[in-house]
């Protein structure tokens, strides 16, 4: 999508070229920036908290790898353990050491994940945990919540928020009507609702999947008791529970939502923090689950390059980093972060609320915090992408799209949520 303000620069003329090789020119939708009217921002190199573009544009980075940058960009421990790996040899299809130190990180954080195992992306360790949720209980039908994206598998495409939320989309073309028929589909923090997918269908249910704080509506907390009842109904019936903790996971604390709101899911998927920056998925949960998966049971999944060393010791490289003092830190920041940017919005006589929880927060163009994918879809997205636009001409990259989370790491400083601050009060007087 082009703009007449944008002169010709090499990341015009990059993406250009890109579109003659991948779909729209990306190689996931978001990426493309259409959302927001503008072209891609492409990037060349990540320091901390900034990004240099192609054009030499250095810019202060809230998207950070989609939270997977939680201790920003090229930390030098990291790069440092990926650099040792790297030296030993890239994979090995077998085996190693490093999949053992990662697993011990994890599961010292999250005991709930007795067993686990290692995927490559997090769409990967959802379908996988459903499956093992399948073999295990017999059963299959599945429960997912509007707006909450686990992936792309076929059968979770239904009212999925992230890349579907923002180009409107309520499914996904290619879906066989047999396999969206596997899944039901209730309101996030409806739990009345809830109950009553549960009756209609009882003892029918193997899983129930939720992002505990949605992310890929924006960020959308979850209601007091909400996630209790969930692990109520769920044991009542027999159904498991099944977090996605692919971007809360060690983003809310060490032992993700879980660990904050005090609640041991069934199943767990990971990704994102986990790999340190590289690709990665991780499903675990009950021991008596996971040992249906194969070699020790029926339930087959297998990968090439799971546990590949690369990611094992970034991961654990990161996680090692991610002590009480770095969350706190994190936890201040942000909190700066959103009242400043509440202020700044009220001062410009903008109708928008900043919803945050821990480290990651959005800006809804909308005058209260929504509490569901329909009042998240009401959101503004002409202003939202005008304050986009503002703001990225004033040196600050936020998510292309309103339905999207911005994540604080730990390379932001003071220094940055003030010039950030600055920014978003002339960004949000244009986009009023």
């Amino acid at each position: 999508m082009s703009r007449p303000d944008l002169a010709p620069s090499r990341s015009t003329a990059i993406f250009a070229a890109s579109e003659e090789h991948f779909p729209g020119g990306v190689n996931s939708p978001v990426r493309a920036f259409r959302a927001v009217g503008t072209h891609p921002v492409v990037v060349c190199e990540g320091r901390g908290a900034h990004l240099t573009d192609a054009d030499g544009r250095r810019l202060l980075d809230y998207v950070g790898s989609w939270g997977a940058a939680i201790l920003g960009h090229a930390d030098p421990e990291v790069t440092e353990a990926l650099c040792a790996a790297a030296h030993r040899g890239t994979g090995f299809g077998m085996p190693t050491p490093y999949e053992l130190d990662l697993a011990r990180a994890i599961r010292d954080a999250m005991p709930s994940l007795q067993r686990l195992r290692f995927v490559n992306s997090g769409t990967e360790a959802v379908m996988s945990a459903l499956r093992a949720a399948r073999g295990f209980t017999g059963r299959d039908l599945i429960v997912k919540f509007a707006g909450c994206y686990h992936g792309h598998a076929d059968y979770l495409l239904a009212q999925a928020g992230s890349g579907l939320a923002t180009f409107g989309l309520p499914s996904s073309a290619g879906v066989p009507g047999a396999a969206a028929a596997q899944t039901l589909v209730a309101p996030y923090n409806d739990l009345d609702a809830f109950r009553a997918i549960l009756g209609a269908h009882p003892r029918r249910v193997a899983a129930v999947i939720v992002e505990p704080v949605a992310a890929n509506m924006g960020v959308v907390p979850p209601r007091p008791g909400f996630l209790e009842g969930l692990r109520e109904l769920t044991r009542a019936d027999g159904a498991l529970l099944v977090f996605d903790e692919v971007i809360t996971g060690f983003r809310l604390g060490r032992g993700g939502a879980q660990g904050r709101f005090g609640i041991a899911p069934d199943l767990t998927c990971l990704g994102k923090i986990v790999g340190g920056g590289l690709p990665v998925g991780v499903y675990g949960g009950r021991r008596e689950i996971m040992e249906r998966v194969a070699p020790l049971g029926p339930v087959y999944q297998a990968g090439t390059l799971s546990g590949n060393p690369l990611t094992m010791a970034a991961g654990t490289a990161t996680l090692r980093r991610l002590t009480d003092d770095a969350y706190a830190g994190l936890e201040a920041r942000a909190a700066r972060l959103a009242e400043g940017l509440a202020e700044a919005a009220r001062r410009a006589g903008a109708t928008a609320t900043v919803v945050r929880e821990a480290s990651m927060l959005t800006v809804f163009f909308l005058p209260r915090a929504p509490r569901d994918y329909a009042e998240a879809g009401a959101a503004d997205v002409a202003r939202y992408a005008r304050f986009f636009r503002g703001m990225l001409d004033r040196g600050v990259l936020l998510p292309p799209s309103q339905f999207e989370a911005w994540f604080v790491s730990a390379a932001h400083t003071d220094d940055d949520v003030a010039a950030t601050l600055a920014a978003a009060g002339d960004a949000f007087r244009a986009a009023a």
